[in-house]
């Protein structure tokens, strides 16, 4: 829908007769769907006629900014996926030596290796999971980002909606999120970092934008069975779609990321998040956080359909920090009242470390560049 050959042909043609617009063969794919969302629910009414699955695929870097001409819901009829950019596995940065799906099931664990040192974890948080990117030698895969950054900038965010909004406050505005990556920072501490330039309510529409844009996906909180009483933080820590638009953000390469060790931390942490959700979502999970008043935490939060949970925390490589977050997911997994829930299905610390192996308290600790689902 965005050739310009052939785009206005296409909408009028989508208007005027949307049953010979959604004719030929199936699969049909309709690209940036979000231009002509009326065609919503001719897609449905057509696939009720047909009575048959696999007749349409939507795509769109963006949702609708109005859904208004959509008149019915595509309940048991159209299933929305989130496409995301490439895990490491996908772009062959991972050799997947240890299996997501394995560790649920509780298969033998052999471990593995991948030796991976920190200047390469600090390249791919740079590079992202941009397809064309993964195929890029180094120096140009880098600018795929930094140009993805610019053009959002100037004038993709405004693409969404129709509405003009101020270049430098998205670039004040992405570079805090990209200060506050991997926090559960609020919208007051977001607008302080920015020095007060906008007020709330123009902050909340340009971070909606960008969550309709699919730039940012924030991680909600997950509310486990505890034991105690204890109270539970329930505000999302926050995430870019890819660490790759962050650093873009900071103007910050794999050589700043090394020396400024804290940010990489927090980036790092939210390059496993990327690739923790693609690979749970191919065995049916979901990625959730966890945080209480105590401080007891678990950056990452696995559940399966079936019921099955495991909690992960992600540390660079330093061996005292991988023993404090293996310490931190044990005591949550005793706090879990298992009259209500079953125990973990496992406790992983997520690392840029060499090697992937059994700890003896039963905490598995994995490089990420040796995951898969």
């Amino acid at each position: 829908m965005q050739d310009p050959e052939t785009r206005n042909q296409n909408i009028a043609l989508a208007k005027n007769s949307p049953s010979l617009f959604l004719q030929g063969e199936t699969p049909k794919l309709i690209d940036e769907w979000q231009t002509i969302p009326f065609i919503w629910d001719a897609i449905r009414f057509e696939i009720d006629r047909r009575d048959a699955f696999g007749q349409f695929i939507l795509t769109g870097s963006a949702v609708p900014a109005d859904n208004s001409s959509i008149l019915h819901s595509g309940i048991g009829r159209i299933t929305q996926l989130t496409m995301r950019p490439m895990s490491l596995f996908e772009s062959l940065d991972s050799n997947g030596c240890v299996s997501l799906s394995d560790l649920f099931l509780q298969k033998d664990f052999l471990g593995g290796k991948n030796e991976k040192n920190l200047e390469e974890y600090a390249y791919l948080v740079c590079r992202g999971g941009w397809p064309k990117a993964a195929k890029m030698s180094r120096p140009g895969s880098l600018d795929l980002a930094l140009n993805y950054y610019e053009e959002l900038v100037q004038s993709d965010i405004s693409r969404f909606d129709g509405i003009k909004r101020n270049p430098s406050k998205i670039q004040q505005l992405l570079r805090s999120l990209a200060r506050n990556t991997a926090t559960e920072a609020s919208l007051a501490t977001i607008l302080k970092d920015m020095q007060g330039t906008t007020s709330e309510n123009t902050l909340s529409s340009y971070i909606n934008a960008l969550q309709g844009l699919f730039v940012i996906e924030n991680l909600s909180a997950w509310n486990p069975n505890l034991r105690s009483t204890t109270a539970i933080r329930t505000s999302p820590t926050r995430h870019f779609v890819d660490p790759s638009i962050a650093t873009a953000a900071l103007g910050i390469e794999p050589n700043g990321l090394i020396n400024d060790l804290k940010t990489f931390g927090f980036l790092f942490e939210s390059l496993c998040i990327r690739n923790l959700r693609v690979y749970a979502e191919k065995i049916d999970g979901t990625v959730e956080h966890y945080r209480d008043k105590n401080g007891l935490e678990a950056d990452a939060v696995i559940h399966l359909r079936n019921g099955a949970w495991a909690s992960i925390e992600v540390k660079l490589r330093d061996s005292e920090r991988i023993n404090e977050g293996a310490e931190h997911l044990k005591k949550l997994a005793s706090s879990i009242d298992q009259n209500k829930m079953p125990p973990p299905a496992f406790l992983m610390v997520l690392t840029a470390t060499d090697v992937a192996y059994k700890r003896n308290d039963g905490v598995f600790v994995v490089p990420i560049g040796c995951l898969k689902d």
